[in-house]
């Protein structure tokens, strides 16, 4: 029997403020280094720590049972894992991390539309459809944003439209999860599928582009793979799912989009990265929509407390 899971409380709330500051500074982090490794070699490095550490877990509670039927579904969520964390290290080198941080936020939108279409069980309320269209105008009130800033070579548009299919990668993840034989596995299983076969693509693309000749050992580089190795996706990850497991889900996801405020605001405090009104505007919009979208029955119980 399943354990019933409750409202977060006053200790679940600090753990979720917690995990969204280290979710919103990565993208800094990542851009900051870049001077020293490339991006996708930074990516590639932290999905093969994090792998590693998961590897060890999963080896010490003996959870390789699943592996024979779930292969499948877990080679195809770790290249769209990959492919995520690509989109995201080819935008950051155009775009600010400001951006990224809000644009890769808009995942939550195409995993509703993806399930919607995938199963009877997630049909869209009207409530979502609105916040998908919400979402859909900010992005599009954004990307104004990008033009006005960048108008001779459109970089800028062109790293926000990375960050949008980097959103789009996480979103078809979360659906291939669901609708595969992945959603009976462990968490730990799902994750080490997503990190050991983001790693070796990444890798690969490192390889081939170059990149992978392109490192200088400094304390930030070093720092920067460290952290999002251990801390990022091994440790964040792991008490996010331990949260999952305990506290309503929905009422969990209004907190995690504190995620872009904290990204957009170390973006401009750390790095100087300018904001258009567009684009706060644009942003606005994205975050209320996807609110809407991904905790829609957290809405409507506080739509009816007002009415009522």
């Amino acid at each position: 029997m399943s354990a019933v899971r409750k409202n977060p409380d006053a200790f679940a709330l600090q753990v979720m403020l917690g995990l969204c500051l280290v979710w919103g500074c990565q993208q800094v982090l990542i851009k900051s280094a870049a001077v020293d490794i490339a991006p996708v070699m930074q990516a590639a490095l932290r999905s093969g720590i994090a792998a590693v550490l998961v590897g060890l877990i999963i080896c010490w509670r003996g959870g390789w049972a699943q592996v024979g039927t779930t292969w499948r579904g877990g080679l195809l969520a770790g290249s769209l894992f990959g492919l995520e964390f690509l989109f995201i290290a080819e935008g950051l080198k155009l775009t600010s991390a400001a951006h990224m941080s809000v644009f890769l936020y808009t995942a939550p939108v195409f995993t509703a539309l993806g399930l919607h279409f995938m199963l009877p069980t997630e049909r869209l309320r009207w409530l979502q459809w609105m916040g998908i269209l919400l979402a859909f105008a900010g992005i599009a009130t954004a990307f104004a944003g990008g033009l006005q800033l960048d108008q001779i070579d459109g970089r800028t548009l062109l790293g926000d439209a990375f960050g949008v299919l980097a959103g789009l990668a996480w979103g078809a993840t979360t659906v291939v999860v669901r609708g595969s034989r992945l959603s009976e596995a462990p968490a730990t299983l799902t994750l080490f599928y997503q990190l050991m076969v983001g790693f070796v693509g990444l890798l690969a693309i490192a390889l081939l582009t170059g990149h992978i000749g392109m490192v200088r050992v400094t304390p930030l580089a070093i720092g920067s793979v460290l952290f999002q190795g251990i801390v990022v996706s091994f440790v964040s990850y792991l008490t996010w799912f331990w949260l999952l497991r305990k506290y309503l889900a929905s009422n969990l996801a209004v907190f995690s989009f504190i995620t872009p405020l904290f990204g957009v605001t170390f973006g401009v405090l750390l790095l100087d990265e300018p904001l258009s009104v567009n684009f706060v505007l644009g942003a606005v919009m994205v975050l209320f929509g996807v609110i809407l979208v991904s905790a829609e029955p957290w809405v409507r119980k506080q739509l009816r407390k007002v009415v009522g």
